[in-house]
């Protein structure tokens, strides 16, 4: 940790202007700090002689009248208040506020100034937005997950003009995919080097204080598989994720050995001190000795490689070797139903898709999916309206990407606004923002290779982020 340089000796604040009204001042020390020496967020620690509500208001230098606050502190003697939406390298103001009920006092006025950017974090991120009038507000105001899974691990939200408004980094791992929850907390999946693009054997959630609210470590409690590309909380704040299923098998009529190990997808959900609290495998599914090109894909057979909800609570989880998203029973294990290539559903004409990427049910309540489109060598995005009781499937949207950016691998989808897609083409470094017709509004062009990026509104984070 490394302590801000600020204008005045290390605070011990004993003089303080008088209050409005009657009350007295109760701070006794106020230290400013940078945790993990991030340029975009700054601690204030603040005693006080009783217990009483305490927050931070706080400006750029010469711009009163765009304050900022920090959440409040409730009734504490030791209050921890992080001070975000900062901008690097500028000079700021701000004052200690404590409340008590009707009572309400101001320190004085302090000033602090933030440092640079580190070197290697200038310049990731670039944005082509020709005709701003196109771009719907929600987006300008709204700001994007985006994460770098090599190491040095680090997550961050930028805003649309490409601006970096937040980060959090990590040593000696990467993030291999990073959700915000409905908590308004981040919670990821964290993999060293040993670890091969979305696979992992940790799973940290930070608040957007930066403070780490769980930390589990393969190998402690039940904790014992690798985990790999989604990772989210439940209604009963659990930990949900895929893991990696193993089982030995025969295959020896395929050209296998008698006792070959084959590699397959679960579902895992933990508490938050590490206990399973349920599993399923794509094993109780299917059997992989009707599949004659086991031996192919026996150490990624099927690979699962995303997770979500449906409206109904149950799971829906994609495979990327057979083009196809099943719906799962949260509760029996049980497969309700299969969507795509051979599936339960009549497919509409030119709707098959090829290895899709982040399947979800969007804002609407229909199925979305950012899919690949190996065999065209086209992306796309697909929505669909589903009756799952007819098992009939309505093509409601088809974005096509230009083939300049065709996504091979990895890739995400989401609306914005119900106005516009945000796609990811991990593979090309590119994200875009476009109408349902394919029409470029906005473009981002970024150093670190995205798996996904999400679209996160400002009132989602506020009052921690605002533009």
């Amino acid at each position: 940790m490394r302590w801000i340089k600020i204008s005045f000796p290390f605070l011990f604040l004993g003089l303080l202007a008088a209050c409005s009204n009657t009350c007295d001042q109760k701070i006794v020390e106020v230290k400013l700090s940078n945790p993990g020496r991030n340029t975009l967020k700054v601690n204030a620690d603040v005693v006080l002689s009783e217990p009483l509500n305490a927050r931070i208001e706080y400006w750029v230098k010469g711009k009163e009248k765009e304050v900022f606050s920090t959440p409040v502190s409730r009734n504490k003697k030791n209050h921890h208040l992080m001070m975000t939406n900062l901008m690097p390298k500028q000079s700021y103001q701000y004052k200690v506020i404590t409340e008590d009920g009707s009572c309400k006092a101001e320190s004085k006025i302090y000033d602090f100034a933030t440092q640079n950017f580190p070197v290697w974090i200038h310049d990731l991120f670039k944005v082509t937005a020709p005709d701003q009038k196109v771009i719907p507000e929600v987006f300008k105001k709204g700001f994007m997950l985006i994460y770098q899974r090599e190491l040095p691990g680090v997550i961050f939200l930028i805003n649309a003009r490409g601006e970096i408004k937040w980060y959090h980094q990590v040593t000696g791992t990467g993030f291999k995919t990073s959700h915000f929850s409905q908590n308004k907390t981040i919670l990821s999946i964290l993999g060293n080097e040993e670890y091969p693009t979305s696979y992992g054997n940790e799973i940290l959630e930070v608040s957007l204080n930066g403070d780490t609210l769980l930390h589990l470590k393969k190998g402690e409690k039940d904790f014992k598989q690798t985990i790999h590309h989604e990772i989210l909380l439940n209604k009963k704040d659990q930990v949900v994720t895929l893991c990696v299923e193993q089982k030995i098998f025969d295959l020896s009529k395929y050209g296998g050995g008698k006792q070959d190990t084959v590699k397959s997808d679960g579902i895992m959900v933990l508490d938050r001190q590490g206990k399973k609290i349920w599993s399923w495998s794509v094993f109780d599914e299917l059997d992989p000795l009707k599949d004659k090109n086991v031996v192919r894909d026996k150490k990624d057979w099927m690979h699962a490689n995303s997770l979500n909800y449906d409206a109904d609570g149950n799971y829906l989880i994609s495979f990327y070797n057979n083009g196809q998203v099943w719906k799962i029973d949260s509760k029996t294990g049980k497969v309700i139903w299969k969507f795509g290539k051979d599936g339960d559903f009549k497919m509409p004409a030119g709707s098959a898709f090829d290895q899709g990427h982040a399947v979800h049910m969007n804002s609407d309540g229909n199925l979305m999916l950012f899919d690949n489109g190996t065999s065209k060598k086209r992306s796309r995005t697909l929505i669909f309206k589903l009756d799952e009781q007819q098992k009939q499937a309505k093509l409601i949207t088809e974005t096509k990407l230009p083939s300049e950016i065709y996504n091979e691998r990895m890739g995400s989808a989401y609306l914005v606004d119900r106005k516009a897609i945000l796609q990811t083409t991990s593979k090309r470094h590119i994200v875009v923002l476009t109408n349902f017709t394919g029409t470029f509004l906005w473009m981002l062009n970024t150093s670190i290779m995205p798996y996904r990026v999400e679209f996160i509104p400002e009132e989602s984070l506020k009052p921690f982020l605002v533009n």
